[in-house]
């Protein structure tokens, strides 16, 4: 008796859970039908690549870094490893914006010594980090809070607050580093802080380095593979389009999902699809759609646990991107780009220069790049209208990087729920919302409002949830 299987939701989690799942089942003999829902008339979510002028530009994320494989494993598996693109070294440069310029961040100890990015007692607060006090057992620290702790005020203001924003675009007073940052936690509870912990692993790779394999040979440094940003040569919709390409048959566009209620041994999903109202019924659902769409789809199924989802916050984000003639400028885009912390009052949140990243992102002589406007800090500024944001953007690269020159490319791209927030509490509200999961089952929760925001956190919890579905069903 055939089994049908619907997920809710094609973006890389949807799309990524759907190949977990297939390639689970090739073995059991299994008769299933996958079908994926997608409320949008493309898939991908913000995995977009728009092609304008010659230009490259993503709608959201840039690549993934390949310090973890779980994206590199799911490429070749997709036979697609000749598509990847590997940035320029020179993207390893990155700035911050702070007293009125431009200053690199260090890069070994040294230069962090010698470094205009903070104070001498600045400088010396993060040197005296091993001595730090320890963490209060159990509790659930804020990004700001472990910051101050570890390395002081003003690296918390121009160093971590910064990096927040530029990651999570979020306030580090409210975000939760056991959700956020779970790695920076573990370095200090196995090390006893950041410094002990960096040359530890040190030694550690020099060991290995050292040490002899079976052969007699010297070992690799590393198993696994180097933290390389990493895209593919037609943008990042490259992986979607692949996988969406392997459902032609099981993806449905213009499908949202409205309602599900539990219907004897199945679900049923109430659909509107391109306009007209219908029913899906199914054995196992994944709900791979932002939590604030799960919240309304499982409304009338279960309120408590429509409520969790409803409470994980979002936050809007504006992308503004220009393109202009490399000759114009007054510098060159020599690296990954800047981040502005708050303290400087600036209307951006940074800066991505993309064609020094990727070179291929915009044509021989020109130059690319976004500007991240809004977030936790001034989400309104993320809402307006799209030539008031190209305008205060235009304004605010003239003010940082002294950029006049009239743009050849200007376009922006406005998300009012950008990027889900893990404030203090995140983990425990994930443990609710795996009770009420318990209570409900062939139902899953698999988006990047949960256990990472990254393309590599996605595709991990895609094979982790689709283990768990083919495990149900076995």
């Amino acid at each position: 008796m055939s089994r049908r299987i619907a997920i809710v939701g094609a973006g890389i989690s949807g799309l990524a859970t759907g190949h977990y799942i297939r390639k689970g089942l090739a073995s059991t003999g299994e008769d299933v039908e996958l079908a994926i829902l997608e409320s949008d008339s493309v898939p991908g979510g913000t995995m977009r690549t728009v092609r304008e002028e010659g230009f490259g530009i993503e709608w959201g994320p840039n690549g993934f870094l390949t310090n973890k494989p779980h994206t590199l494993a799911l490429v070749k598996e997709l036979g697609i490893e000749d598509r990847l693109l590997r940035s320029s070294d020179s993207a390893r440069k990155r700035y911050v914006f702070t007293g009125g310029r431009l200053e690199r961040l260090p890069e070994t100890p040294l230069s962090f010594l010698t470094s205009g990015l903070l104070t001498l007692p600045g400088r010396l607060r993060v040197m005296a980090e091993p001595f730090a006090r320890s963490p209060q057992p159990g509790k659930d620290e804020s990004v700001a809070e472990f910051a101050v702790r570890r390395l002081g005020t003003e690296a918390m203001e121009k160093l971590i607050e910064p990096m927040a924003a530029g990651v999570f675009a979020g306030n580090p007073d409210k975000l939760s580093l056991n959700s956020c940052f779970p790695r920076i936690r573990e370095l200090e509870t196995r090390y006893g802080g950041l410094i002990k912990a960096m040359v530890s692993l040190q030694l550690e790779r020099r060991k290995k380095a050292t040490s002899l394999g079976p052969d007699g040979r010297p070992k690799e440094m590393s198993a696994g593979p180097g933290g390389v940003l990493t895209s593919f040569d037609q943008g990042v919709q490259t992986i979607i389009e692949t996988l969406a390409g392997r459902f032609s048959e099981s993806l449905r566009l213009d499908a949202k999902v409205t309602g599900l209620r539990r219907l004897g041994s199945k679900w049923e999903l109430a659909v509107t699809e391109k306009g007209r109202p219908t029913y899906l019924q199914a054995d196992c659902v994944v709900l791979s759609c932002p939590s604030y769409a799960a919240s309304g789809i499982v409304g009338g199924l279960d309120a408590q646990l429509s409520a969790e989802l409803a409470a994980i916050p979002y936050v809007p984000v504006a992308v503004a991107a220009f393109g202009w003639d490399a000759a114009g400028l007054s510098r060159p885009l020599d690296g990954f780009g800047f981040l502005v912390p708050r303290l400087e009052g600036r209307r951006i949140l940074g800066a991505l220069w993309d064609s020094s990243v990727f070179p291929v992102r915009a044509p021989q002589g020109r130059v690319l790049m976004r500007v991240m406007v809004g977030g936790a800090r001034q989400p309104e500024l993320a809402l307006l209208p799209e030539e008031r944001i190209l305008s205060m953007v235009g304004e605010e690269l003239a003010d940082i990087m002294g950029i006049h020159a009239p743009p050849i490319l200007r376009k922006a791209f406005i998300h009012p729920k950008a990027i889900p927030q893990y404030p203090v509490g995140h983990g425990a509200a994930l443990e609710r919302l795996s009770t009420r999961l318990q209570g409900l089952p062939g139902l899953f929760l698999n988006n990047n409002a949960y256990r990472g925001i990254g393309l590599n956190d996605c595709v991990l919890q895609s094979r982790l949830t689709a283990e768990a579905l083919v495990s149900s069903i076995r």
